[in-house]
């Protein structure tokens, strides 16, 4: 089972955007998506640096694609996904919007934010030139299951959110920008001091979700360490890595240590938890009756799930 990193929800500066990129270049992982998901203001700051980054991790051996904006309004945002095809890496889309700027028989992927849920969508998709899908996060391991088979027949991949937090929506309103007086387009990047996201607490100091700009993510960090057996079982070809600002290069090598059957099921919750023991992890959407709940140990045997 391959390894890929999604694309960064955060906004980063950009000297912490290229050193980031500049370890994945060495880090355990096989597919990188680069680019802007969440608001386009943000992509000036690093824009630039994209075509070097990409020059850097394909000389690395990695497989590389650029993801186009989860929420396409703007003629300007138009214009910047019409533009990515042009990079000559593959694109993975987050809108649907997207497919009609690919130049036509052009082979693409899809991310997390569409919404692949049935076996009429996915075989759409491969028909259009989809070559890998990344299935939203939400879906239990049934469903995973048969959606692999069906892509399988269709000669596409896919990926399963691995580890991360969940994106859960995207807004035409800013949070952040909420959150501070201001208005969207005086935004004054509010979200680049919240590099992991905001906590968002109930009235009564319980934590509920995460902020990020227009997006909203879940509070807790999903996390597949107790569903690698069911996932390789089912089919998946790969699990999703999502950026975070600190220690994500041992994230990636902890994952792949725990995919190689280095580390046993369970191994790589105590290390993430010796690392920061406040960190709530999150696997429900797969095996348990709602997204935020954590299986751990308790995760059901493989055999008894199928």
């Amino acid at each position: 089972m391959e390894l890929t990193v999604g694309p960064n929800q955060f906004f980063w500066p950009a000297e912490n955007w290229m050193s980031f990129y500049g370890d994945l270049a060495h880090a355990s992982v096989d597919r990188i998506v680069l680019g802007e998901l969440v608001c386009s203001k943000r992509l000036p700051f690093y824009q630039d640096r994209i075509p070097d980054a990409i020059t850097r991790l394909v000389e690395a051996g990695k497989q590389v694609a650029l993801t186009s904006l989860a929420l396409v309004t703007l003629k300007r945002e138009r214009k910047l996904t019409a533009d990515l095809a042009d990079l000559g890496v593959t694109v993975e889309i987050n809108d649907l919007t997207a497919l009609a700027h690919l130049p036509q028989n052009t082979a693409f992927d899809v991310g997390p934010l569409i919404n692949v849920y049935n076996e009429g969508t996915l075989a759409w998709l491969a028909s259009r030139g989809a070559r890998r899908i990344c299935l939203p996060p939400e879906l239990p391991i049934a469903s995973v299951r048969v959606l692999a088979q069906a892509a399988a027949s269709l000669g596409v991949a896919v990926e399963v959110w691995g580890h991360g937090r969940l994106p859960l929506a995207i807004s035409g309103r800013c949070y952040h920008a909420r959150l501070h007086g201001r208005s969207k387009d005086n935004c004054q990047f509010a979200c680049e001091n919240d590099p992991d996201g905001l906590d968002v607490l109930t009235g009564d100091g319980q934590p509920f979700t995460a902020m990020n700009g227009v997006q909203t993510l879940s509070d807790s960090y999903a996390c597949t360490d107790h569903q690698v057996e069911l996932l390789q079982s089912a089919g998946v070809s790969a699990l999703r890595l999502s950026p975070q600002s600190q220690g994500f290069p041992r994230l990636c090598a902890l994952y792949r240590q725990r995919l190689d059957g280095q580390l046993g099921r369970g191994d790589l919750e105590h290390a993430l938890r010796a690392d920061d023991p406040g960190k709530r992890l999150s696997d429900g959407f797969l095996t348990g009756e709602s997204g935020a709940e954590w299986s751990g140990s308790a995760c059901a045997p493989i055999e008894a799930a199928r």
